[in-house]
């Protein structure tokens, strides 16, 4: 199932998150490694996630690789450790939608968003650049927790993507 998208303001965030750059053929890589790694980060430094993890897509080329944070919102500052840092993500208006089915359908869907923002003339703040399109933020929210709900066809996860001011 599939909302229709809505503006929304974001205040900034805090946040934990490991970098990727990666080909499009290995999107499962923050899932299965990030995640992991920043909860233990979490668990190591007594921190506690304030929602739910998501993925950050700073930059796409998507034939060739994609700058994709896995990250997760956190009350305040926190230590950086090896490869996990600490960021604030921009508050704003974002437009965004839910989708409650399989993470397989996502670029479908991101394209339902990308298709009506363009329709109602609503920009995203990103820019354009030889080596692919760059976001301030395009959010990837997953609120399903897989060992709660292990079907993925079950699980609902949230776009949200800023837009210019």
């Amino acid at each position: 199932m599939l909302t229709l998208p809505t503006q929304r303001r974001r205040e900034p965030q805090p946040y934990v998150y490991i970098s990727f750059t990666l080909p499009l053929s290995e999107m499962g890589k923050p899932a299965q490694e990030g995640f992991p790694a920043l909860f233990d980060y979490l668990d190591r430094h007594g921190l506690t996630a304030t929602g739910a993890a998501f993925y950050n897509y700073r930059r796409i080329d998507m034939e060739r690789t994609l700058d994709v944070e896995a990250g997760i919102p956190v009350a305040g500052p926190a230590p950086e450790d090896g490869n996990v840092h600490f960021g604030t993500l921009p508050g704003g208006t974002f437009l965004g939608l839910e989708w409650h089915g399989h993470y397989d359908d996502l670029m479908t869907v991101t394209g339902v968003m990308i298709g009506f923002a363009q329709h109602t003339e609503q920009q995203f703040d990103m820019h354009t650049d030889p080596d692919g399109d760059h976001f301030a933020c395009r959010l990837e929210i997953y609120e399903t927790d897989p060992d709660e709900l292990p079907n993925p066809a079950d699980w609902l996860t949230r776009l949200e993507f800023k837009l210019r001011d």
